[in-house]
């Protein structure tokens, strides 16, 4: 595998223009002196890994040298996403449902044992349940959304916790959202558990921040992935993913959706050595959407 340049690098890139749907562009460098690995054989592991954002995180750290393991609960999506990351030995996929405690142990375990070190934990999976409003919401829905964002990633951190404080050394990231900091009609059971996992890693920051591990929460707006297109509207009241887009690009002051490659910057950065002096933070990715 060789060596990334900037022009390997497509979570680096721009938007032509600030339309609804505006095209890609790569942006040009005129040297590569300075584009380093900045994750250099540092071992991650990612969950939810097979497809949207965290494919791109995934991406994004193999690019900067990092050795990769992604899952997912879906064996031939894990096997067709390695494929598309196309980095042949230093990407791994482990079949697991990140609800099931014993998965998700296993997941950690096998991806701290393939180097003997676990640098970097990306607790990417989560998502929506039926989009009810709360009057009418039942448990087993709540349940679903509560086991699938909030206790997936106390689940996470804790597993993440046996090795990193053990080494001295380690990088945590959860995913939040924007909508965990303002709320929205329609999912709020979403909404409070994406609140929670930024004021859980606050806490767990606190606790750990002498030990050489950082815990941040990344906070994206909308990022318009397979998930997205399945649900679209469903919250809103609206028909279709490009009613559900031209919403929240109305609200936010780039006027568009989110890329899933302007969140993976954002964790590679939080992700490398130079972040070691932030932690406890729930960083917006949300094109000033939410203002905080």
């Amino acid at each position: 595998m060789h060596p990334p340049t900037a022009s390997t690098r497509p979570w680096r890139s721009a938007w032509r223009s600030n339309n609804v749907h505006p095209q890609r562009i790569q942006i040009q460098r005129t040297t590569e002196d300075y584009v380093t690995s900045v994750l250099q054989d540092k071992v991650a592991v990612i969950t939810g890994g097979t497809a949207g954002i965290g494919k791109a995180i995934a991406r994004a750290f193999l690019d900067e040298g990092a050795l990769v393991v992604i899952s997912g609960r879906s064996a031939e999506s894990g096997e067709k996403a390695l494929a598309e990351l196309g980095a042949g030995d230093r990407a791994r996929f482990v079949s697991a449902d990140v609800t099931s405690r014993a998965d998700l142990d296993r997941l950690i375990d096998a991806a701290q044992a393939w180097q003997g070190r676990l640098d970097i934990t990306v607790l990417n999976a989560g998502g929506v349940g039926k989009s009810s409003q709360i009057a009418v919401m039942d448990d087993d829905e709540w349940e679903l959304e509560l086991n699938l964002n909030l206790t997936h990633t106390f689940r996470g951190i804790r597993r993440s916790l046996k090795y990193m404080l053990e080494q001295r050394s380690g990088r945590i990231l959860c995913m939040s959202s924007v909508e965990g900091k303002r709320g929205r009609p329609g999912i709020g059971g979403y909404a409070a558990n994406k609140a929670a996992i930024t004021t859980l890693t606050r806490s767990v920051s606190q606790e750990v921040g002498t030990e050489g591990v950082t815990v941040n929460s990344l906070c994206p707006g909308l990022v318009v992935t397979d998930q997205v297109n399945d649900r679209a509207g469903k919250g809103q009241g609206m028909s279709g993913v490009d009613e559900v887009v031209a919403s929240y690009s109305r609200e936010a002051a780039i006027k568009r959706p989110v890329l899933p490659e302007e969140v993976a910057a954002a964790a590679v950065f939080l992700a490398s050595d130079a972040a070691s002096g932030i932690t406890g933070q729930a960083i917006s990715i949300d094109g000033g959407t939410s203002q905080h």
